[in-house]
């Protein structure tokens, strides 16, 4: 039951990962006659499963397991190896990946454990294996892993048992993961799944790999990936970006990106690194991700069933009260909303309800179900025709009408469950059921759910699907298609200036900071260095009677502030002179032994709303782009959003909106709301800059103030990528 369109196959390459994920031939390389070992078990999933392709057992010690003939060696195998399951230890694996070159193998599930996650000498084994099967063109899943399926190719390399084939692609780090949600399946009853692959190490195949298989698998309608750690994140983002207009991706992570935690000197670098940096770079490439593991099936389900929605106002037909409130507090916590109703949707709703129905949304339709549950098909129905309606949500206790008041009402709860069948068919509308009803399964839900509209047993479950449905179908609407900012062309003074850094061994001044930006497009304050107290009568010839701002240039001192190294608010000579003794006093008291190359003049700015602007380069997900509202209280607040560069005008927009504190951007308590194109456009240029000069490490506008005219970056600070210098 979807609503909207499934898109047609991505036009991407083919992945090669068909070859072996659905193989023709498969052998067990540590096949066992033992039941307790994984090369028996894997023979009974096969065998039991029906699997119709060639078995090759491999065991030199035993003429047969289970009635197949075994080898002695993979050179013994008569015809071609789409796959092998090698359950040997790891010692083995380097001169087996010989061999499968050697047979022409095609893909190798190694289950061994004792490779890199044991220490040096496990990593240089692990390199061994990925070199042996490179040479020979074996594609390796693992080491370290739980093994896969195919259910639609009747491939059980797991021998589990009561999982049945259905459109949900699986890929997870834990094996306990997925017995977890097969558990879950088989309770639900109408979930199966398609491919299954624990990537273990991912010393060959990773997760942008088997993205890529899922999103062209034809029986694969959602990919959902439970994630410890990524290999190579920029590589998964591409490959999301590919698959997510066609397919729903749903992502589970588990922890924070603990890799992409540093000891950073500026404010970006201590945010960044983040799990909720990690969140936002995945939604900006149309993933559907979720904070608990018990969400992933559900909205797996759901997404499959449904695709998307069209936006985020959602109908609420409820049967109590409470139940009501609940649900109308969970949709504002996923930035969801009632939808507001036309009159003539009020007024039909009228016609069919009791007098003392509450026709604001959400619709309580106080009693008048009691005797007639056929009555929540038709309200479904009325408010799924609203033009201001994105998706319907029916909360109660429909399919247990007749357990809870009389056995009469079953005939009519199947007419309802009909009715809303029919309706969600024509309607292009997803339509949403929660019954507290749901565990015990009476036949109205039984029918709802075979027909292909999800039934949760949980108010928050079925929320959080309605809350991903809206997200991807805005995602393809806003995002998909739009083009990535591109990258400046970078300037050879501005290259020069990053190698003067290098030599010296510093990052950028500020001043210098400024210039760059300055240099492509980004409006930045006038300015003067000061390299002694002589030059300020120059500094204040040219300020004249306009406040300005005295800042002290060190590479050694990096929090100016603390150091008595800024002054505010000065006019004139005398004052300027005052002001510099004052910083070159302090600053000495700071550090006896700090290189102070003068003092930066600059215009004092005008009040307004405070952000930080912010780039680092995560390890995992390459540049990052941070905006947040700014000062001395961005660490505290922590009110920031990320996305990862290149952005898109999208991506900007939506980086302004996410804020908790937006508020303050729109204007609160008489003041005028802040040039939100003006932020849009310093957070593009921001991104454009950052992909032309790879020896930016990381970057600091902080604070840039936010005018209802424009907007003044008043401090910049640039961390230099010295391993980059050279390049």
């Amino acid at each position: 039951m979807t609503s909207g369109s499934t898109e047609s196959t991505p036009a991407i390459h083919k992945s090669p990962l068909h070859d072996f994920l659905a193989p023709d031939s498969i052998a067990i390389i540590g096949a066992s006659a033992d039941p307790t070992k994984r090369g028996y078990k894997a023979m009974v999933g096969l065998i039991k499963g029906n699997y119709r392709g060639r078995i090759y057992p491999l065991n030199p010690k035993v003429p047969e397991i289970l009635g197949v003939p075994t080898y002695a060696s993979l050179d013994d195998i008569p015809g071609p190896v789409d796959l092998a399951l090698i359950c040997t230890p790891a010692a083995t694996l380097p001169g087996l990946m010989v061999e499968c070159g050697r047979k022409g193998v095609k893909g190798a599930v190694i289950l061994a454990s004792g490779f890199r996650e044991t220490g040096p000498e496990g990593a240089k084994l692990e390199q061994q294996v990925l070199d042996a099967a490179r040479a020979g063109g074996v594609r390796i899943i693992g080491p370290n892993t739980s093994g896969m399926f195919n259910l639609h190719k009747n491939v059980n390399l797991l021998d589990l048992r009561n999982v049945k084939p259905g459109d949900i692609g699986f890929i997870s780090q834990s094996g306990n993961m997925l017995l977890a949600l097969v558990l879950e399946a088989e309770n639900n009853g109408h979930v199966g799944f398609s491919t299954y692959v624990g990537p273990g190490n991912q010393t060959d195949i990773g997760f942008n790999d088997y993205l890529r298989y899922l999103g062209e698998e034809e029986n694969t309608r959602v990919a959902t990936l439970y994630v410890e750690g990524f290999r190579d994140g920029q590589r998964f983002l591409q490959a999301a970006r590919e698959i997510t207009p066609v397919k729903p991706v749903v992502v589970y992570k588990s922890g924070a990106t603990e890799m992409g935690k540093k000891a950073a000197s500026s404010h970006t670098g201590a945010l960044a690194g983040s799990y909720e940096m990690t969140v936002d770079v995945l939604k900006q490439v149309g993933v559907s991700v979720v904070r608990h593991s018990d969400q992933i099936l559900p909205v797996a389900e759901g997404l499959a069933l449904m695709q998307q929605a069209r936006g985020k106002r959602v109908a609420v037909i409820a049967d109590g009260g409470g139940q009501a409130t609940i649900t109308s507090d969970r949709l504002s916590d996923a930035g969801l909303e009632l939808a507001t109703l036309s009159e003539a949707t009020r007024k039909r709703l009228a016609d069919i309800l009791f007098a003392q129905a509450s026709l604001a949304n959400p619709i309580d339709v106080a009693g008048t179900s009691d005797a007639d549950p056929e009555v929540l098909a038709r309200c479904m129905e009325i408010v799924a025709e609203d033009d201001n309606v994105d998706a319907v949500f029916l909360v109660g206790m429909f399919g247990g009408y007749h357990t809870r008041f009389a056995e009469s009402l079953l005939g009519g709860e199947m007419r309802a469950a009909e009715a809303m069948i029919e309706l969600a068919r024509r309607c292009g509308k997803p339509l949403v059921i929660y019954s507290l009803y749901a565990p015990v399964k009476p036949p109205a839900l039984r029918r709802l759910h075979e027909a292909g509209l999800p039934v949760y047993s949980s108010i928050e479950h079925a929320v959080k699907v309605l809350q991903a449905l809206a997200e991807r179908g805005l995602y393809l609407q806003r995002q998909h298609g739009l083009p990535l900012q591109e990258s400046v062309a970078p300037r050879e003074d501005m290259l020069a200036m990053f190698a003067r850094a290098q030599n010296e061994g510093r990052d950028l001044y500020e001043f210098e900071a400024k210039s760059l930006l300055r240099a492509h497009g980004v409006a930045v304050a006038e300015e003067f260095v000061a390299h002694s107290a002589d030059e300020l009568a120059a500094a204040a010839a040219q300020f004249g009677e306009q406040p300005v701002a005295m800042k002290v240039v060190s590479k050694d001192i990096l929090h100016k502030s603390d150091a008595g190294g800024v002054k505010l608010n000065l006019v004139g000579e005398a004052a300027l002179r005052t002001a510099f003794d004052q910083i070159m006093t302090s600053c000495r008291a700071y550090d006896a032994n700090a290189d102070i190359r003068g003092v930066l003049v600059t215009p004092m700015a005008r009040k307004g709303a405070e952000v930080i602007v912010g780039v680092v380069r995560d390890p995992i997900f390459g540049p990052v782009l941070m905006f947040g509202l700014g000062g001395i209280f961005v660490e505290i607040l922590e009110d920031v959003a990320f996305r990862a560069i290149p952005l898109s005008r999208f991506d900007a927009e939506a980086m302004v909106d996410q804020l908790k504190g937006r508020k303050i951007l729109a204007g609160v308590r008489g003041e005028a709301a802040v040039d939100k194109a003006a932020l849009v456009e310093l957070l593009l240029k921001v991104s454009s800059i950052v992909s032309a000069y790879p020896q930016l490490s990381e970057l600091d506008l902080n604070p840039v103030i936010a005018y209802p005219d424009g907007l003044a970056v008043v401090d910049a600070r640039i961390i230099i990528n010295r391993a980059m210098m050279s390049v």
